[in-house]
């Protein structure tokens, strides 16, 4: 399922970054005491009691536009509403209300969205009475804060779980999701085209031209699958119209709700910095996952060259060495016969379950052949396994210790369980977890 989309919105300097670092739990915004800090909007999910969403960053709103730059922001910041479940609107509750702030007042009335007024950088609790000029802006009740020292941060929390909207869309149950994404112009369109035999989604040769995510339906080998082809990622720096970042949270979305991901490489430029943050994206979610690299007609090549080309990729997305990569181009059909193929393969490694016996038989051979490390002259046991979810497929293992289970153990554990179980195409999540009756 997509995840409901918190945007925050205000002037320039109320603090908007630091609100966004301190909800994420970390400091993905550049904070800094200058106005106009933030210029596109960054996007990370949060959680709280039990609810996920995605927050939202923007660039400031002020009522002079003479600065393309800052009209630009504007537009961008604007065009976040038509996205958002619930809008954040900070004010500086240190200065006085300002023009500013009563022009995104007005923008946000004309949106009609559910809106927090968050009334920043409060001093004192105790005296409600210094908000009440922000009453005048005509959303409701102030709800004071101090971003920078997390005051009454876990109440605001709560205020909007409480507004979160309930998930209700209804996903296919029989089918698989797959999600085609990639960077503007990488061919995504084409080759959802190829796929389907018909010219289903516009093709351009303008990058972002697909604005939304598209659902296309197939069937291949007995089995129904969900096309979704996604507007093209840009790197922040290039997004320099709104319905691009637009674009952005609606993949995002559909990476969300997929339970396979295309990503699509240009073949003629490499991997790129763009490509590696929509694959960790992706990994990071959980999905099975494989690699096209489009527009392979394009290069020269030799018998070398496909293995070269893939090792550059493994050498650059090594977190996502599960991954199939295939050779394909959009435009002349190679190689497309095998993408649909490379798609059950993934759907039925994403949700495939190993019988317990099994597992627990491979994990007596593996500690056998390498037993874990001693810590501090304490032998470190892992007594039992079993799978507890797929998609990804989760395996929980118990031990007296594990804490002191090093990385370098679990990827051998990994590499154990894909050996014997196969499960090409998507990661695999490892828990440790203490034994009952460990000492």
């Amino acid at each position: 399922m997509s995840k409901p989309v918190v945007a925050i919105i205000g002037r320039p300097n109320v603090g908007k970054s630091t609100l966004f670092n301190r909800l994420t739990g970390g400091r993905v915004a550049i904070v800094e005491n200058t106005p106009g800090i933030t210029r596109d909007r960054l996007y990370r999910d949060a959680e709280w009691c039990g609810r996920s969403f995605t927050l939202v960053d923007t660039g400031g709103i002020a009522a002079q536009v003479d600065d393309p730059l800052l009209a630009q922001v504007r537009r961008q910041a604007e065009q976040a509403l038509q996205q958002a479940d619930i809008i954040l609107f900070m004010v500086d509750a240190r200065a006085a209300l300002t023009a500013d702030d009563e022009e995104v007042a007005l923008i946000l009335r004309r949106a009609g969205r559910p809106v927090i007024l968050v009334a920043n950088k409060v001093e004192d609790f105790s005296n409600p009475a210094a908000l009440h000029e922000f009453y005048r802006l005509g959303l409701g009740e102030p709800f004071p804060i101090s971003a920078a020292h997390g005051m009454n941060i876990g109440d605001l929390l709560d205020k909007i779980v409480a507004m979160l909207p309930e998930v209700t869309e209804q996903e296919e149950k029989d089918s698989l999701r797959v999600a085609v994404v990639g960077r503007p112009n990488v061919g995504k369109s084409s080759l959802v085209n190829r796929l389907l035999g018909e010219e289903r989604v516009i093709v351009s040769e303008v990058p972002g031209t697909t604005r939304d995510a598209i659902d296309s339906h197939i069937h291949f080998a007995g089995k129904e699958y969900v096309l979704i082809d996604t507007a093209g990622m840009r790197r922040k720096s290039r997004i320099n119209a709104s319905v691009e970042y637009y674009s952005v949270l609606r993949a995002l979305r559909a990476v969300d709700r997929a339970d396979i991901v295309l990503l699509v490489l240009d073949a003629t430029e490499g991997v790129t910095e763009q490509d590696k943050k929509i694959a960790g994206y992706s990994h990071e979610q959980g999905k099975a996952a494989i690699i096209l690299a489009n527009k392979w007609d394009l290069l020269s090549k030799d018998d070398k060259t496909a293995a070269e080309y893939e090792e550059q990729i493994r050498q650059q997305l090594i977190f996502m060495s599960y991954a199939p990569v295939i050779f394909v181009s959009a435009l002349t059909g190679q190689r497309v016969q095998r993408i649909l193929p490379a798609i059950e393969a993934a759907g039925e490694a994403a949700t495939r379950r190993i019988n317990t016996a099994a597992l627990n038989s491979l994990l007596q051979e593996a500690v056998l052949l390498n037993p874990p490390s001693s810590v501090k002259g304490q032998a470190v046991k892992i007594n039992y396994a079993t799978q507890v979810k797929v998609k990804p497929p989760t395996f929980l293992f118990f031990t007296n210790r594990p804490h002191d289970i090093h990385f370098s153990y679990q990827r051998y554990l990994e590499n154990k369980l894909r050996e014997s179980f196969g499960f090409e195409g998507t990661p695999i999540k490892i828990i440790f977890r203490r034994n009952k009756e460990a000492q």
